[in-house]
């Protein structure tokens, strides 16, 4: 019982009916157009006097409707109507205007019908309250006033005058169900035909598609320039403090470092953020790639006392564009997996090189002790796959059994230039001591010169 109770007179009917009663208020002017034709034509100088004469008027007025609803902001209204009072799911309703002729069409047809119930049921709420509550009470008029007040002759039988209240009371309760049954059928029926088409939905499925792309790529771009920088900065500052009273020239290196390392982040950080723009804003800061700041990019690292040796086999001035900055990307998340997870001064060794029509990028680590539990890799690894997966290319990273670079004894050795040439000097990791078994992270990825297929 309580559940027919609520569907008839809970907040959702009650919502629906007030739908309903804003349809037949947009119903009146066409019903007023329609009887200023029905009255001529019949003859009458006052159709509201005559039921089959307003009824003749509204039909004559709910074509006239459907015209006016090729008007381009009923879809939206319409829509916003029915998801606030109806309770329509947003998602199935089509907020734009409609622009083809099948939606036209069924935009007419929902305005046609919403003016058509509302008009019935406004009527009826305004006739049956009236009517319910004479019922109701007339036993008790017609002991107070001891008159038939002009009710038909069946009212002064005893039976009907005491079944009067139940019949008004009936009369409400079938106004509300007729009012729930149409708010039920409108609501099912707007999907339907305010719904998006399969064309919108497509079109919707795509700008949520571009919308989640921008967001991923930015959020990649923040992880790798602003994290690689974080890295660098805190190590670098942390080197500093160690030797701030042993060795000065140190200091005032790393802090150097510090200061080149923020200041080109900032200007990276402007990069970024272009991604959420039409285009490049004047004066933004190029994004970096291999051939313009990979030196930039192991000086600062070196900076903070890591030993980076790098070995470039390949030409990065002959790079596409695209292929050169995600490459950089990738060099820098690696050495930033270094610097947070290698150790204290552990060697890091970086190789770039080009075989078989791809460029392979490849970067170790040692570690002693047991291997990193890295293998489901964090937000850095996945960016550098996803990175590669958009080039058409690949990137694997996790432990091996061998030992990273190694030589000697700490201190520079010659790597070559972007290019081929005299080499850069970069230091190398010192054997392990005692021969401790190492571990060596490795992170390689292969990158189509041409792009993906």
């Amino acid at each position: 019982m309580s559940t027919v109770a609520r569907s008839l007179f809970g907040r959702r009917a009650r919502l629906r009916w007030i739908h309903l009663i804003l349809g037949g208020a947009l119903a009146m002017p066409y019903v007023l157009v329609g009887s200023v034709v029905v009255g001529p034509v019949t003859g009458s100088s006052d159709v509201f006097r005559s039921l089959p004469l307003q009824l003749a008027s509204f039909a004559l007025g709910l074509p006239l409707a459907a015209v006016t609803s090729l008007f381009p902001l009923t879809r939206p209204l319409e829509s916003a109507a029915v998801r606030w009072l109806c309770g329509v799911d947003p998602g199935r309703l089509a907020p734009g205007p409609a622009r083809t002729r099948g939606e036209r069409g069924r935009t007419a047809a929902w305005f046609t019908l919403h003016l058509g119930f509302g008009g019935i049921i406004a009527g009826m709420s305004l006739a049956l309250p009236p009517f319910a509550v004479t019922l109701i009470v007339l036993p008790v008029l017609s002991g107070l006033l001891g008159a038939r007040l002009g009710l038909p002759e069946v009212f002064d039988r005893a039976w009907a005058l005491a079944l009067a209240p139940v019949a008004g009371a009936l009369s409400l309760v079938a106004l509300a169900g007729c009012a729930a049954g149409c708010g039920a059928l409108l609501a099912r029926w707007a999907p339907l035909l305010l719904g998006p088409t399969p064309r919108e939905r497509l079109a919707a499925a795509e700008a949520r598609a571009a919308d989640l792309a921008v967001r991923n790529r930015l959020a990649r771009e923040l992880h790798d320039s602003v994290g690689h920088a974080l890295s660098a900065v805190t190590l670098q500052a942390s080197a500093a403090r160690r030797v701030l009273d042993t060795d000065p020239e140190f200091v005032r290196e790393a802090l150097a470092a510090i200061e080149d390392t923020t200041r080109r982040t900032v200007g990276e950080l402007d990069a970024v953020l272009g991604v959420l723009r039409e285009g490049d804003a004047p004066g933004t800061a190029p994004a970096p790639t291999l051939a313009a700041d990979l030196d930039g990019l192991l000086r600062r690292t070196r900076a903070g006392g890591q030993r980076v040796s790098a070995t470039v086999d390949a030409d990065p001035e002959a790079l596409p564009p695209l292929l050169s900055r995600e490459a950089y990307r990738i060099v820098q998340e690696g050495l930033s997996n270094a610097l947070k997870h290698a150790g204290e001064r552990a060697a890091v060794d970086v190789r770039i090189a080009v075989a078989d029509g791809e460029l392979e990028i490849t970067v170790e680590n040692p570690v002693t002790g047991p291997a990193p539990s890295r293998t489901g890799g964090g937000h850095g690894l996945r960016g550098i796959a996803d990175r590669a997966r958009l080039l058409g290319g690949t990137a694997t990273a996790g432990p091996t059994a061998t030992a990273g670079p190694s030589a000697t004894a700490a201190g520079d050795t010659a790597a070559p230039r972007p290019g081929g040439g005299t080499p850069t000097a970069g230091p190398t990791a010192a054997p392990l001591p005692g021969g401790t078994p190492a571990h060596t992270w490795r992170l390689h990825a292969r990158l189509p010169m041409r792009g993906p297929a």
